[in-house]
């Protein structure tokens, strides 16, 4: 693989309603064997997937990186977590059961677990492959189907995971690609056949999946957006606070949409905490994502790094200060020069009410925000639509564990930040959407129970 930023890797035709509904009736004819098998016997599938993609990691990480703009060290890690969810689900799938219970007169009742029928899959473009395994092990190993829609800026890699479920040896159909944009989204969101939608991406395709979804009565599981605070007391380990402030604000060029963005650093430690990052971030080796010691790659499209280009400008014009960053980067290499880069940026002396803090701007963009007191920063962590993730670093231990209680984020970090084993699950409050991705949770949303009611004697009729 060779990388030519901005320049056209592959051509890919939109699927229109009549390709959306082949490959619904696909999935659907697919559906009828893959749910009669047994748990153990979807399990050794898909462990078979996971040993595929294990097997490929680098050619799979090396097309990603091509696909997406990360650095490959980002991308093996990416691949790893899809792996490793694909055997995780691989082990809940012999296990999934209902229940029994017991009812007067020798009679009783049972619960079974049962597949939705054909889900859809529709993924963001900061994290394709990954996001594709997230939604389709639970899927997968409750049963289901799965048509999945990846985003039009990053259609390739999901590809190759269609071709590793068929290899590992799920019917024919089973797991489904379609390409396109909202238009493609509508179609199968509409779908009389779909059963289920899961979607990542930004609140207002969020919130017109929701509407498509209601009109059929369909659940719908939502990962949106976030706008997510960093909380660093003065009594914590500073060399972690400052690494796992990076790590909330600059991974995946800072496109990820459970970034610790504001960073509420007690004043105390302001100046010192600050001085730290900002000699850190300057550090950020920024170039072709395919050389082993490049930490950011390209910004995954022009108008997006437009965008957050914007974004600092505006901070500029309502007061914040550019610690570090903000402006283009043209690496040396003549090959990248097309590339869309930029430094990753700090902004100081930033206020509550500034556009950079109280909107999402998905890219690697740090605003750092000085609190006095544990409730008022609590009170200003939550003082936003968004809920996804929230972090808090402390030596206080029960400071920490009181302070994620008060925060109100369905994902949160205590002296670390941007972890995601699959064990856990992974969700947002608020407008940053309902449901979750990973852990047990996910079967839940993947499956529905059935409830079977048995007499053992004769029917008391009342009339």
């Amino acid at each position: 693989f060779k990388m030519y930023p901005g320049r056209v890797i592959s051509k890919l035709l939109c699927s229109g309603e009549k390709e959306v509904d082949l490959a619904v009736q696909s999935a659907k004819a697919a559906f009828k064997i893959w749910s009669q098998m047994s748990g153990m016997e979807r399990s050794r599938v898909l462990l078979e997937a996971a040993r595929i993609i294990r097997e490929q990691r680098e050619e799979i990480a090396t097309l990603e990186t091509i696909n997406n703009g990360k650095s490959i060290f980002e991308a093996r890690v990416d691949i790893d977590i899809s792996w490793q969810c694909l055997e995780y689900y691989a082990g809940l799938a012999g296990s999934l059961a209902g229940e029994h219970i017991q009812l007067p007169g020798g009679s009783f009742g049972y619960t079974r677990r049962e597949p939705l029928g054909v889900c859809v899959g529709i993924g963001a473009w900061n994290y394709p492959f990954q996001i594709a395994c997230w939604k389709s092990a639970p899927a997968l190993a409750c049963g289901n189907a799965m048509v999945f829609k990846p985003s039009p800026f990053t259609p390739i890699s999901v590809v190759r995971l269609a071709e590793i479920f068929a290899e590992a040896g799920v019917p024919k159909g089973l797991f489904n690609v379609v390409q396109g944009g909202a238009a493609t989204g509508q179609f199968l969101c509409h779908h009389p056949d779909v059963a289920k939608i899961s979607f990542t991406g930004s609140v207002p395709t969020g919130i017109k999946i929701m509407e498509m979804a209601a009109k059929g009565i369909k659940p719908v599981t939502l990962e949106l957006g976030g706008k997510s605070p960093l909380i660093i007391f003065s009594d914590c380990a500073l060399e972690n606070a400052v690494n796992g402030a990076l790590m909330a604000n600059f991974l995946t060029q800072g496109e990820v949409c459970c970034n610790g963005t504001r960073v509420f650093v007690e004043r105390k430690i302001l100046d010192v905490f600050t001085k730290e990052v900002v000699k850190r971030t300057q550090k950020i080796k920024i170039g072709d994502p395919l050389l082993e010691d490049t930490r950011m790659g390209a910004l995954i499209n022009r108008p997006h790094l437009d965008r957050v280009q914007g974004f600092i400008k505006q901070a500029k014009e309502q007061g914040a200060e550019v610690l570090c960053g903000g402006d283009l980067y043209v690496p040396d290499d003549p090959k990248l020069k097309n590339g869309y880069y930029m430094r990753p940026c700090v902004l100081g002396n930033c206020t509550d009410d500034m556009t950079c803090v109280k909107e999402e701007i998905f890219g690697p963009v740090m605003s750092i925000l000085p609190f006095d007191t544990e409730e008022e920063v609590v009170e200003r962590a939550n003082n936003t639509k968004f809920g996804l993730a929230g972090g808090v670093f402390t030596r206080d231990i029960q400071k920490a564990h009181r302070v994620v209680a008060a925060l109100k984020a369905g994902m949160c970090f205590i002296n670390n930040y941007n972890i995601s084993p699959v064990e856990l699950p992974f969700g947002g409050y608020k407008a940053s959407g309902f449901g979750r991705e990973n852990g047990r949770a996910a079967i839940e949303y993947y499956s529905q129970l059935k409830t079977v009611c048995v007499e053992m004697g004769d029917v008391e009729s009342v009339f």
